[in-house]
């Protein structure tokens, strides 16, 4: 079955804004701060939801061919850890 396309409009303002329509703030979940993705092929643009990376995936393009660092579950377990060890017996 096809995507349903909707059609709604937005004007732009002398400052260049626009202001993104109720409808497609809740279709593409956006909340103030959210960033957007403007892709121009010749006449047409598409407008996207910015794709959230992981922190792997953060990792994979600044440290290329490092190892990752442990996970966060193992460091917060190991502060943990360190917390209880530091403060018993107070």
């Amino acid at each position: 079955m096809p995507a349903m396309v909707h059609k709604t409009q937005s004007r732009l303002t002398s400052q260049g804004q626009v202001s993104v329509p109720a409808a497609v703030r809740r279709l593409l979940q956006l909340t103030p701060g959210s960033v957007l993705v403007w892709t121009a092929d010749g006449e047409r643009v598409t407008v996207e939801r910015a794709r959230q990376h992981s922190t792997a995936e953060v990792h994979q393009a600044l440290f290329e061919g490092q190892a990752p660092a442990a996970p966060a579950v193992a460091t917060d377990e190991g502060i943990r850890r360190y917390m209880r060890r530091r403060h018993a017996g107070r």
